[in-house]
C-alpha cells in the first residue's frame, strides 16, 4: 500500500519540524496512540491501538528517523507487532516547505501489512489508512497553530 499527501499548516517551518520531533506532540496528535517514548534523537517507541474494519489490535513497534535534514526532511521507518492481528512495517518521507508564514507539508507512504488484517482488503486498509492520516494531521494543525486550525489538504493511494 501506497499513500502520499500534502497538508497546509497554519504555523513556520521551523515550528512544525521541532512539533515533528518531539514525542510528547505525536503521542498527543497520533490516534489510539497508548504511549511513544523517545529512545534517542532518532528512534522511538510506540504502542497504538487501532481498530481497522471489524479488527482492533495493539501494535508494539519501533521508529527510526533517516536521511535528516533539518528543518527540510526526513525519513520514518518502522514497524509494529500486533500479535494475531499481525503486522504493519514500511516508511514515510516527509518533506517542509516555506510558504509565508505556513508550511505546506508533502510525505509518501510505503507500507505493508500481515496476518489478519491483511485478510481484510486493500480498499478498507486503505480508508482507514487515510482517516488514521486525516485525524492525526487535524490534531497536529491544531497544535502547531495553538488553536483549533484543521490541516488543508489530504492523503490520496498511489497505484
Amino acid at each position: 500500500m501506497d499513500l502520499k499527501g500534502e497538508y497546509r499548516l497554519p504555523a513556520p517551518r521551523q515550528t512544525v519540524w521541532e512539533a515533528l520531533n518531539d514525542a510528547d506532540v505525536l503521542r498527543a496528535c497520533i490516534p489510539g496512540c497508548d504511549t511513544l517514548e523517545k529512545k534517542s534523537d532518532t528512534e522511538l517507541a510506540a504502542t497504538v491501538t487501532t481498530k481497522i474494519g471489524p479488527v482492533k489490535a495493539k501494535f508494539n513497534g519501533e521508529v527510526r528517523l533517516e536521511n535528516i535534514n533539518a528543518p527540510e526532511s526526513y525519513r520514518i521507518v518502522g514497524e509494529g507487532k500486533g500479535g494475531i492481528a499481525g503486522f504493519a512495517k514500511g516508511g514515510a518521507d516527509v518533506h517542509l516547505a516555506e510558504d509565508g508564514d505556513e508550511t505546506i507539508l508533502t510525505y509518501t507512504v510505503d507500507a505493508q501489512v500481515g496476518g489478519k488484517i491483511a485478510q481484510l482488503g486493500g480498499r478498507l486498509i486503505e480508508s482507514s489508512a487515510k482517516k488514521l492520516s486525516g485525524q492525526f494531521f487535524d490534531n497536529f494543525a491544531a497544535h502547531v497553530s495553538g488553536g483549533t486550525a484543521s490541516a488543508e489538504g489530504g492523503a490520496e493511494a498511489v497505484a
